[in-house]
């Protein structure tokens, strides 16, 4: 008897449920994060910058990101970031930005610091990583480096006392020892990463360096899950390039960040397909990892041959940044095809495919 009843039972809640749908009035609101559509500020920059922040737009268009670009030019022998530029970056709270040539002497300060510091991006966020497919003389290569951005010998504190005599200040100060040190540690706690390195050189600069120390030791402590150390800049360069699996994340001063960064960088594949970003409380910008200065050679630009790679992980970094982390996921996964097929490769990776070959091969793997 209930086996003959079940049948007409079944077509009434089918049926029942099928009006609820076709009558329903709320409809589904998207979240921030949720496909919500998000303005971003684009600053393509000198040299290969247009050519590797087209390549980002044109990856974006292909896989429908919900990401619009606002862009601006902006060249790096400009005395100041224009008005406009910082105030569209303040609004969207998110840029995307290509290399800015900085002059050497003549008293030009640089683009890129001027943005840090106008925005406060005092974390910047460099990881460094072995792809598969592309070999590198070190396996199980996955380093995280994480730098201060607004003080150290980048302050730009500099004066003649007298003729032939430059004073240079370094800045270090507890606040922005201890901030960069807490970025440190809870990105390793919300990352899984089991090690936090303080690099630096206390033992010459007792009180400049000496006082970064202290403030990473002092946030190491409520961190009691997660393995802190110390190691000073020189020994830390020749164990990066000895046994750099054995780092993990590694927090440093503003100089030391720069060249421990590259020398990371040139271990895990080259500058060419590390990405990164510089965070502050607020805003977010996402470029190059390393080398975000260089702006390549101009028989790359003129052969249009600039790596994209190290830009479009860049992205799908700021796509997650974004909460939207599916197509960050497609991005990265494409990147990573296109990479370990090895069919089509820049001339810094060992092959000689053109930029937008690498695009194109990035659009197809897309999924």
């Amino acid at each position: 008897m209930a086996t003959r009843r079940s049948t007409p039972l079944l077509k009434q809640l089918l049926t029942s449920r099928h009006n609820l749908t076709s009558t329903r009035s709320v409809t589904y609101m998207p979240r921030p994060g949720d496909g919500t559509p998000r303005n971003v500020t684009l600053i393509p920059g000198d040299g290969i910058g247009p050519l590797v922040t087209g390549a980002v737009e044109q990856v974006m268009e292909a896989m429908h990101a919900p990401v619009y670009f606002e862009k601006f030019e902006v060249h790096g022998n400009m005395k100041t970031m224009p008005t406009e530029v910082i105030e569209s970056i303040k609004k969207n709270k998110v840029c995307l930005k290509g290399g800015l040539a900085t002059p050497m002497g003549g008293g030009v300060s640089s683009l890129n610091v001027q943005l840090r510091k106008e925005l406060d991006l005092y974390a910047s966020l460099v990881n460094c990583f072995n792809l598969p497919g592309l070999p590198t003389r070190h396996d199980n290569v996955d380093i995280v480096v994480i730098r201060e951005n607004t003080e150290g010998e980048y302050a730009g504190l500099e004066h003649e006392v007298v003729p032939g005599v430059v004073e240079s200040l370094k800045v270090i100060t507890k606040f922005c020892s201890e901030r960069i040190a807490k970025y440190a540690f809870e990105y390793a706690y919300l990352n899984n990463r089991k090690k936090v390195t303080a690099v630096h050189k206390a033992n010459i600069m007792k009180l400049a360096d000496g006082l970064f120390l202290e403030s990473c030791r002092e946030v190491a402590t409520k961190y009691p899950g997660i393995k802190y150390n110390e190691i000073i800049v020189d020994n830390c360069c020749m164990q990066l390039v000895s046994k750099p699996e054995q780092f993990d994340v590694m927090v440093t001063p503003n100089l030391y960040g720069n060249l421990v960064a590259n020398t990371a960088a040139g271990i895990a594949g080259g500058t060419g397909v590390m990405p990164g970003g510089n965070v502050g409380a607020d805003h977010a910008v996402f470029e190059q990892g390393a080398s975000a200065g260089n702006v390549g050679k101009d028989k790359v630009v003129k052969e249009k041959k600039a790596n994209p790679v190290a830009l479009l992980l860049s992205s799908a970094m700021m796509l997650r940044h974004l909460q939207f982390p599916v197509f960050a996921e497609r991005l990265e996964s494409a990147v990573k095809r296109v990479i370990l097929e090895g069919k089509y490769r820049t001339k810094d990776l060992g092959g000689t495919s053109t930029t937008q070959e690498v695009v194109d091969a990035v659009i197809d793997a897309l999924q």
